[in-house]
């Protein structure tokens, strides 16, 4: 198969992606355990982000979409733990 015609992946964008949801998702929980759990995927996700962002830029742009959500993820549940999501009821 040609290598123009070969599917680009970046799976370490897709890991980031989920990883981040994952922590958006979970960060509302109260009690210091949305804290401990959104805030650690979100650290995970932030560092898959970077990861995947170089990935992608070496491949001149492929594969660049699920980084930015990922990045969006990370922003936000970042924005949430510093607004008191996770810490208070």
């Amino acid at each position: 198969m040609s290598r123009s015609l070969e599917r680009r992946r970046n799976p370490t964008a897709w890991a980031g992606f989920w990883v981040g949801l994952a922590g958006l998702v979970l960060m509302p929980i109260p009690l210091f355990i949305g804290l401990i759990l959104g805030g650690g995927l979100s650290i995970v996700a932030a560092v898959l982000t970077v990861i995947a962002l170089l990935k992608g830029l070496a491949r001149s742009g492929q594969g660049i979409a699920p980084v930015v959500f990922a990045a969006i993820f990370v922003l936000l549940t970042w924005g949430g733990i510093s607004a008191g999501g996770g810490i208070v009821w």
